[in-house]
C-alpha cells in the first residue's frame, strides 16, 4: 500500500517504490537540523510504514551529511529577549521523538555519510542500521564546546558505541575521522569518495531487497526488544515471532524457493 508523499521543506524525497531516498537539503548551511527539517523527519517516520518501502537511504545534499542543530535559530528563537524554557524543552524533546521513531522503523535504514556528521547529525547516524561513510568524513559531538549538552541524541549514541566512548566524545567535543568511527562501530563501511559511496549504497540496498520485508520488520522488533525486555520474556517473544513467521506466507515461499533452487518472490533481481 502506498500513500501520498509529504510536502516538506529542507528535505527532498525520492520514492522509488521499494526504496525511499531522503536527502537533507540545505547545502549552503551544511544541512542543519532546522525546524522544518525536524518536522520533516517526523513526518517521514510516519509515512514510511504506510509507503510500501523496504529500505530508506538517508544522506545530505552538497557533499555534507548534517552539521547538527540550526545555531542561528537557537540564538534568534531561544536566546531572545523573553526565552521560554518550556518551548525550548519541547522542541528539543521533539527531536528525540523523531529519532526514536526512525530508530524503530520496520525497514532497513541506510545512512550515506560524507563531509561531516556533527552533533545532532551524529545522532541520525547512530539510529541507522547500515552506515557507509567516505574516508574524509568527520564526526563530532560538538554540543559541550558550545555550552550545550547532547541531550536527545545521548541514548542513541550510547546504544551505538557504548557509554565509555560516548562520554569521551561528548566531554571533549573531539573530532574523529571515518577510521576511528569505524573502530567505534559507528560506521560499518568506509569508501574512498562520493562515487564509491553511491556504489556501496546500491550494494547495501540490493542486499536488503534479497530479504523478506516482513521478516526484516520482525527482526528489527526483536533487536529492540533485546534492550526492553528481561531475558526470559525476550525468549518467549522471539519464540512466538518465530512460530508466526514459520507459518506465514514469507517463510513458506522462502523455504520452497530454497528447495527449488530459485529466488523467492520478494527478491528483487540483481
Amino acid at each position: 500500500m502506498t500513500t501520498a508523499l509529504p510536502d516538506l521543506e529542507d528535505i527532498t524525497l525520492d520514492d522509488r517504490g521499494d526504496v525511499l531516498y531522503v536527502t537533507l537539503n540545505r547545502p549552503e548551511q551544511r544541512n542543519p537540523l532546522t525546524a522544518a527539517a525536524l518536522d520533516g523527519l517526523s513526518r517521514i517516520a510516519d509515512y514510511v510504514p504506510r509507503s510500501g518501502a523496504r529500505a530508506v537511504v538517508l544522506r545530505g545534499a552538497g557533499g555534507v551529511f548534517c552539521a547538527g542543530g540550526d545555531l542561528k535559530s537557537f540564538r534568534d528563537t531561544f536566546q531572545g529577549d523573553a526565552p521560554d524554557p518550556g518551548q525550548i524543552a519541547a522542541v528539543n524533546r521533539g527531536y528525540g521523538t523523531a529519532l526514536a521513531a526512525w530508530d524503530r522503523l520496520p525497514v532497513a535504514v541506510i545512512a550515506a555519510v560524507e563531509g561531516a556528521a556533527m552533533a545532532g547529525g551524529m545522532g541520525l547516524v547512530s539510529i541507522a542500521d547500515i552506515v557507509i561513510a567516505t574516508a574524509r568524513t568527520r564526526f563530532a559531538l560538538t554540543e559541550t564546546k558550545l555550552g550545550l549538552t547532547p541531550a536527545q541524541i545521548s541514548p542513541f549514541v550510547i546504544a551505538r558505541i557504548g557509554a565509555h566512548h560516548a562520554r569521551r566524545l561528548m566531554l571533549t567535543s573531539a573530532v574523529i575521522d571515518a577510521q576511528e568511527a569505524h573502530r567505534l562501530t559507528l560506521v560499518d563501511e568506509i569508501v574512498a569518495d562520493s562515487a564509491e559511496l553511491d556504489e556501496a549504497v546500491g550494494r547495501a540496498v540490493r542486499q536488503v531487497l534479497r530479504c523478506a520485508p516482513g521478516a526484516n520488520a520482525l527482526t528489527k522488533e526483536l533487536a529492540h526488544a533485546a534492550f526492553d525486555l528481561p531475558r526470559e520474556a525476550l525468549l518467549d517473544l522471539a519464540a512466538a515471532r518465530f512460530a508466526a513467521t514459520m507459518l506465514g506466507a514469507e517463510a513458506r515461499e522462502g523455504v520452497a524457493a530454497f528447495l527449488a533452487k530459485r529466488d523467492p518472490s520478494w527478491a528483487v533481481p540483481q
